[in-house]
């Protein structure tokens, strides 16, 4: 069981990009999936998931209004969209899967590699 993350690069501030994230089997649908981010010097934080069917999503309050997360289920994919983006959303992103509605980084089972995002000022 895999999770494969992609899309990062480097964006002007006020730009967007998005990420995405592929699951290697279905049986992700009973999973609520997401995205983590850790940049330089930092612990790794929250930045929003959901559950396949589209319920619970949640964001972290640094990202609510700019990303959204998104899915294609016959593809097996979770998108993190990123707009407005800000010097500060620089760091490394990681997509995860959790078998409940979770915040916490511990309570992820999966993990993705990270994709690398960085913003210029």
């Amino acid at each position: 069981v895999q999770l494969q993350a992609s899309g990062g690069g480097l964006v002007q501030a006020g730009g967007s990009l998005r990420l995405s994230c592929a699951a290697s089997e279905r049986t992700f649908s009973n999973y609520y999936t997401g995205w983590f981010r850790q940049a330089p010097g930092k612990e790794r934080e929250f930045v929003g998931a959901m559950y396949w069917s589209g319920s619970s999503t949640r964001y972290a309050d640094s990202v609510k209004g700019r990303f959204t997360i998104s899915r294609v289920n016959v593809k097996n994919t979770v998108y993190l969209q990123m707009n407005s983006l800000k010097p500060e959303d620089t760091a490394v992103y990681y997509c995860a899967a959790a078998p409940r509605v979770a915040t916490m980084s511990a309570e992820y089972t999966y993990w993705g590699q990270g994709t690398l995002v960085t913003v210029s000022s």
